[in-house]
């Protein structure tokens, strides 16, 4: 019973020293893989089953460092919600439930778009940071990027993020089974906000630690700022304005 007691004493400390863990490995990972892409490419170039593991490896482990940062406002939401509706000694399966939903949610994300990559890439052309070395296409994803960041689709979704609590209020389910369907549908809301963004990785390059970090940053930052200051909208405008800049310069309109 102490343990117990300590551990919901503790419990915020405990989930956020977990996901630090969590993030660190996730960015370790990312850039061991990553360097061992960039020998694969230099050697025995780019496909083969090996090839596209790293790739999905890659991906995951860095959506894993990515996201779980921005998630950690509806995981604290949901442990002390759920400590207080639900009593028992499984209070920690729950909440492993509702992460393992959630991650689940992203590793689909990282295998879609790795085969999403696989597929186009033999048509696009990428640095060996993984940009895309079309002027053009790269300001087509700042264009398409800015565009879906002002649309209501994304403002529905950025909404379920910012508002953890209101969305366990409407959504709440009992036990581990609920905990990771609540988990999943959380997930699909959070990859609904960002989905896009992620593919600005492909401008700035995949294997860019700054352009990853920097995107984290922004990520977290338009999760935790209330929605009546509209960054996403900012965002948008910022993003738009440069995708057609580039494209402007790059198709050399007078």
């Amino acid at each position: 019973m102490p343990l117990i007691e300590l551990s919901a004493k503790n419990e915020r400390w405990i989930v956020l020293v977990g996901l630090g863990l969590v993030v660190i490995v996730g960015l370790i990972i990312t850039e061991i893989v990553g360097d061992r892409l960039m020998m694969s490419q230099m050697s025995d170039g780019i496909g083969g089953l090996s090839y596209a593991f790293l790739v999905f490896l890659m991906w995951w482990s860095m959506m894993m460092a990515m996201m779980l940062p921005s998630a950690a406002p509806a995981i604290l939401t949901f442990a002390a919600v759920n400590r207080k509706l639900q009593t028992g000694t499984n209070l920690g399966a729950h909440l492993i439930a509702f992460v393992s939903g959630y991650l689940l949610i992203w590793t689909g994300f990282s295998l879609a778009i790795v085969i999403l990559q696989l597929l186009l890439q033999t048509k696009i052309q990428l640095s060996m940071m993984m940009a895309v070395a079309s002027s053009a296409f790269g300001g087509g994803l700042l264009l398409a990027a800015g565009l879906y960041q002002i649309s209501p689709l994304k403002s529905a979704c950025l909404r379920k993020c910012q508002t953890p609590l209101m969305y366990f209020t409407h959504n709440w389910k009992k036990g581990a089974s609920g905990a990771f369907k609540m988990g999943l549908s959380h997930g699909l809301y959070c990859v609904g906000c960002c989905w896009v963004l992620m593919g600005l990785l492909f401008y700035g390059g995949v294997m860019e630690p700054r352009w990853i970090l920097g995107l984290a940053l922004y990520i977290g930052i338009e999760k935790l700022v209330p929605a009546e200051n509209r960054v996403s909208q900012f965002t948008g405008v910022l993003l738009i304005g440069w995708g057609i800049l580039t494209i402007w310069i790059t198709i050399g309109v007078p």
